[in-house]
């Protein structure tokens, strides 16, 4: 059972992040190269930052993996995993197509993820073992709908240049099958899974704070993140991640990633 103090911790550590987010939204911002080339802003290392004092205010004995500040103590019980902007590619062109995603493992299992967007004031909240709770000024409700073939599957993926050689066949076949695919999202994609608009998201080379934040929001809405083989995500995954919004997609989307 995930305790409330946890909830209500995460959800604070969305709001600090928010706020140090917002104002650095469509404006000028000093963009630096990362290893991947990806940029990086103020706003990813200012708001980890916050996030991270707040859980080591409250939880100093838990571990924190972030993408911008490294990892502390990954081997604890509890081990907060955080990406403060999921999609700096669009943070820094302006669109509102990125997140916050907070999300807390216990023994390796990831038991609480928060999407926040700051900027248009959704947040998606799953807890294991509880319904996903979704928070919009503009409506929309936390349910995967029904969609039992890929044939009538609106998939998504965030940009066709993820996939290496190896993988890129996998993912041709699983779009041809699908009814459309639709480009751009990052972690956005998953909250519109988990409100029932897209059925499927593959994508490859996502890191653990890519995805831990991501599977109890969209199993809370009814639906299944695996890697592409179908099996469980772990801390030692290869990166490649499938979500389905009805289950009964997951057999048929393994088997065009695959081959089988």
């Amino acid at each position: 059972m995930i305790r409330y103090p946890f909830i209500t911790a995460a959800e604070d550590a969305a709001d600090a992040a928010g706020a140090v987010i917002r104002p650095l939204f469509r404006s000028s911002l000093l963009v630096e190269a990362k290893g991947d080339a990806s940029p990086v802003t103020r706003a990813d290392k200012e708001a980890e930052e916050v996030i991270r004092a707040l859980i080591a205010d409250r939880f100093p004995d838990h571990g924190v993996i972030g993408e911008e500040h490294g990892a502390d103590r990954p081997d604890a019980e509890w081990v907060w995993v955080v990406d403060p902007i999921d999609g700096t590619r669009a943070f820094v062109t302006g669109r509102p197509l990125f997140g916050s995603l907070i999300g807390l493992l216990h023994r390796g299992e990831p038991v609480l993820g928060i999407i926040d967007q700051p900027v248009t004031g959704e947040r998606w909240v799953g807890v294991k073992g509880r319904r996903t709770r979704f928070r919009a000024p503009i409506g929309g409700a936390p349910a995967c709908r029904p969609c039992a073939s890929v044939a009538d599957a609106e998939l998504s993926c965030t940009s066709p240049d993820m996939f290496t050689p190896a993988d890129r066949p996998g993912f041709e076949r699983l779009r041809g099958a699908a009814r459309r695919v639709t480009w751009g999202g990052d972690c956005y994609s998953y909250g519109l899974l988990a409100l029932g608009l897209v059925d499927i998201v593959a994508e490859c080379t996502m890191k653990i704070w890519d995805w831990a934040a991501l599977v109890p929001v969209v199993e809370g809405a009814g639906g299944r993140v695996t890697g592409w083989r179908g099996e469980t995500l772990t801390a030692e995954s290869d990166g490649r991640i499938l979500a389905v919004g009805d289950p009964a997609l997951l057999d048929e989307a393994v088997g065009l990633l695959t081959n089988r």
